[in-house]
């Protein structure tokens, strides 16, 4: 399958925005080293409206109306993975457990409050920040923070067995694969003081140990996992982004 026919699969899949109607979806699992690249998308648009909406509205505002847009653009497709990692490892012993719960659609006490919570964790960050840097610094966050999804699944297996709906989540992307879709994802940091460069360092470690966490208790990863992770990255970058910031 041609490149570009791969980065619009997975523009259909991983976005709102629209796509050509006839897409191959058996092709998915290797458009998934697109991810950076559709956060270079995503995080254009929500870094824009997070301009536009800074010019009308206190810069906390602007911030949700911002994250909002970035949801609206995803379907909600990064979070849903995160609320049901947290149902799923907060309220389920043993692996069988933990998966199951993952499975289902409904959203329980551990999703609701990690939702709640990385999402004013997000909002207290992003306000705090000077409005010049929060475009630039949401452009970033969104491509560096769909690496680490990418790293997990070249490192671990998929903890699923006979699961119809895993064909999007299990490919072991290769070394080739990963150099490419790592110098996508961190070009954007380019655009940040120098000192912004270290930001991928926890943002790595914290990968590191979700996926020692997740292999742990489910022997791999889920789609899910996946989500999570990517959430997970892109809170780490604006904490750290945010941190170093008191030394520039």
């Amino acid at each position: 399958m041609p490149q570009v026919k791969r980065f619009l699969l997975a523009l259909s899949f991983y976005t709102r925005l629209p796509g050509p109607q006839s897409q191959d979806y058996t092709k998915l699992p290797q458009a998934v080293i697109y991810l950076p690249l559709i956060g270079w998308l995503v995080g254009g648009i929500t870094a824009s409206s997070f301009y536009l909406a800074d010019l009308l509205w206190p810069q906390t505002t602007a911030v949700i109306l911002a994250l909002i847009i970035g949801i609206f653009l995803t379907g909600a497709f990064h979070e849903d993975g995160f609320a049901d990692v947290c149902d799923g490892f907060g309220g389920g012993w043993g692996k069988q457990r933990i998966l199951e719960i993952m499975k289902d659609s409904y959203i329980g006490v551990y999703g609701f409050l990690g939702l709640l919570l990385i999402f004013l964790l997000k909002i207290s960050l992003l306000g705090a920040l000077f409005a010049v840097a929060v475009p630039l610094v949401l452009l970033a966050g969104h491509s560096i923070s769909r690496l680490p999804p990418l790293l997990l699944m070249h490192h671990y297996d998929y903890a699923r067995n006979n699961d119809s709906k895993a064909a999007g989540a299990v490919y072991k992307p290769n070394q080739q694969e990963l150099a490419v879709a790592t110098a996508i994802a961190l070009l954007p940091l380019a655009l940040l003081p120098a000192l912004c460069v270290l930001a991928i360092i926890p943002v790595l470690g914290v990968n590191w140990y979700l996926g020692r966490y997740f292999y742990r208790y489910i022997g791999g990863y889920t789609g899910d996992c996946l989500g999570a992770s990517q959430q997970i990255a892109e809170t780490v970058f604006y904490l750290s982004v945010s941190a170093l910031w008191t030394f520039i």
